[in-house]
């Protein structure tokens, strides 16, 4: 069976929560219906089963980074693919600090999880924001 594929450059928006070091990157007007979570991260599913938004606690700690730069990101994008239960999250983004570009690039988690209720479809996303 053909993978689904969903396209959502220039849909894109990214959330950075300074308070409680919480980055998030998603497509906008998507149906949300629920989340899987794993360790610190948590991806958020809409009604046709695409991974369409991704929720990072502690960004800070897990990418290493100043929160400062998280503030300021100016490029991102991420993918994700599901694959028999499988989701494989991709983010790559550019914060700014003092005019210096500050790259992460291809940060890949995986996430495990039991199907149950997920309505999961082997998938492909990809977001990005230039």
């Amino acid at each position: 069976m053909m993978e689904k594929h969903l396209d959502g450059t220039g849909k894109g928006e990214f959330l950075y929560d300074y308070n409680n070091d919480i980055l998030m990157f998603k497509i906008k007007d998507r149906d949300y219906k629920n989340s899987v979570e794993f360790q610190n991260f948590v991806a958020d599913i809409d009604t046709e089963g695409f991974v369409t938004g991704v929720r990072v606690f502690d960004a800070s700690k897990v990418f290493d980074i100043n929160k400062y730069t998280l503030k300021n990101i100016v490029k991102w994008g991420f993918k994700t693919s599901v694959e028999s239960g499988m989701i494989t999250v991709r983010l790559s983004f550019v914060g700014q600090v003092r005019n210096k570009e500050v790259p992460v690039e291809n940060f890949t988690q995986q996430l495990t999880t039991s199907l149950n209720g997920h309505n999961l479809i082997d998938s492909s996303v990809e977001c990005a924001v230039a």
